[in-house]
């Protein structure tokens, strides 16, 4: 008796291929867990190229350098952050309203397990790599005050709060957010910081920075 075996069904066309932008995001996910992982030296290209699922020679002409990749990674994270208070999602908020946001999501970017991480890798091995420093510091550290102190200007100039000096009211912030939970993570002596803590603590922050501390 004969057997008769199907035909094999061959696809059709070519094989979807992903676009640069959509192969730069998964690049850029497996370049954030190695350098988590291993540090900025030890943190392999040919592994990180594995890990995304493409060649090293398109890693290479997407990323030419590991510095680039690191740039990126910071740069994801404070594009989220950045995206979160855009001046249109802020302008019809009362300054209360806006603060509470603003502080909400520096805490949800400062204090994320991925920040924390860059940071630990920037403060171990910027000795070694000092362009590490660079880029953290105006990716992250200027961009980040910048936007407060737009925000912080904009109500000043409403007349709603008044500040003898801007940057110095920004750096206080910042401080007040972030500085002592981040620092206890980073020493190890507290684990994750859930998000409940964070929008409570920039409620906090909110209210000290706005009402003071003088008795009425």
């Amino acid at each position: 008796m004969d057997i008769q075996l199907e035909p094999t069904k061959r696809s059709r066309g070519r094989p979807q291929v992903r676009c640069d932008d959509d192969t730069k995001s998964v690049i850029i996910d497996a370049a954030n867990e190695h350098f988590k992982k291993d540090g900025f030296a030890s943190a392999n290209i040919t592994a990180i190229a594995q890990t995304a699922g493409v060649s090293t020679k398109t890693l290479y002409r997407l990323f030419p350098a590991k510095g680039d990749l690191f740039s990126e990674v910071v740069e994801r994270q404070i594009t989220r952050f950045l995206v979160g208070i855009d001046e249109r999602s802020l302008e019809d908020l009362t300054p209360r309203e806006g603060l509470e946001r603003l502080l909400i999501a520096y805490g949800r970017l400062t204090l994320s397990q991925d920040t924390i991480a860059i940071i630990r890798l920037v403060m171990s091995e910027s000795a070694r790599f000092p362009e590490l420093a660079t880029v953290f510091y105006h990716r992250a550290i200027v961009r980040t005050a910048r936007a407060m102190e737009q925000w912080l200007t904009a109500q000043q100039d409403r007349k709603a709060i008044a500040l003898d000096d801007i940057a110095i009211a920004t750096g206080m912030l910042r401080g007040m957010m972030t500085m002592e939970p981040q620092r206890a993570v980073m020493l190890g002596q507290r684990g994750e910081i859930s998000d409940d803590e964070i929008v409570a603590r920039a409620r906090a922050c909110c209210k000290l920075f706005l009402d003071g501390c003088a008795t009425r």
